[in-house]
């Protein structure tokens, strides 16, 4: 990709991704981040695979306000520098034939036919390679009432964040409601990708489900949701949320996944009969 940096939340499946730099295998909870103008290949493994991808202008980086002035990861930090992943073995691959790598840019994909391997590489040095974050090293912020959004903060990059909601405890003051509280975006969009759990201010969605809600749009817990949380001291959720700084417009091809049932799901019991 020579327009954007790639991000990868592996949702199902193992494999491996292999590039100039070396072979990084992935599996699930994995975040796969590539530098825009790498050349790779992935590989999966079994049947049953799922993945967002995120596409990017810019780099996608580890959040300023983590680090310090030196660059350092602080105590604060959800993450350690000890939980990223970076390519391992180098393998050279030196065959010789047609090997077709294909460019994306401008929005559109290129097709070069090489009469060597691309990974035709004996070393490398630097500082630009894939890595791998996964989702279930995300250490939660939790606090007496309910955090903001940002404290969910994985990722930053030119025009979004990258949120990871994971299991954790909840609110424990003796007079918190652990759920979100009604709100409006005024700067960004908002999408939320459902991997598994039980999302406690949430009805009619399913694992794999998005929803999108769009700045100026008031939305919180649907009703029920306040009363429902009361007493519990943990959630089991695992989410993945993308806002945007600039407005999303969804594409046709989107389009023909809108489940038109969905907006009734924020009806009451009674209002549903």
């Amino acid at each position: 990709n020579a327009q954007g940096d790639e991000l990868y939340f592996v949702h199902e499946g193992t494999g491996t991704l292999e590039s100039v730099f070396g072979i990084l295998p992935f599996h699930q909870g994995d975040y796969i981040t590539v530098p825009r103008g790498t050349t790779y290949n992935i590989t999966l493994q079994g049947k049953e695979n799922r993945m967002l991808v995120v596409e990017s202008a810019g780099s996608i980086e580890v959040p300023k306000r983590y680090r310090n002035d030196y660059g350092q990861l602080t105590e604060l930090a959800p993450f350690s520098d000890r939980d990223f992943r970076l390519p391992s073995k180098l393998v050279t691959h030196d065959d010789k034939g047609e090997f077709e790598v294909r460019v994306k840019i401008d929005n559109e994909l290129m097709s070069y036919v090489f009469d060597y391997h691309p990974f035709d590489v004996v070393g490398w040095d630097g500082y630009l390679y894939p890595w791998i974050f996964n989702v279930n090293d995300f250490e939660p912020l939790t606090g007496r009432v309910h955090q903001p959004p940002p404290v969910h903060q994985t990722f930053e990059a030119p025009g979004f964040d990258v949120l990871s909601f994971v299991p954790r405890k909840l609110d424990y003051h003796p007079e918190a409601v652990p759920v979100p509280y009604n709100h409006s975006n005024i700067d960004s969009d908002e999408i939320l990708y459902y991997v598994s759990g039980d999302f406690s201010s949430r009805r009619g969605i399913d694992i794999g489900s998005f929803t999108l809600h769009r700045r100026g749009i008031h939305h919180g817990p649907q009703p029920g949701a306040v009363e429902a949380s009361i007493g519990k001291e943990a959630t089991t959720e695992l989410a993945i949320m993308v806002e945007t700084h600039k407005p999303l417009k969804l594409t046709s091809a989107g389009a023909k996944y809108d489940d038109a049932a969905y907006p009734f799901s924020w009806l009451g019991t009674s209002a549903k009969k």
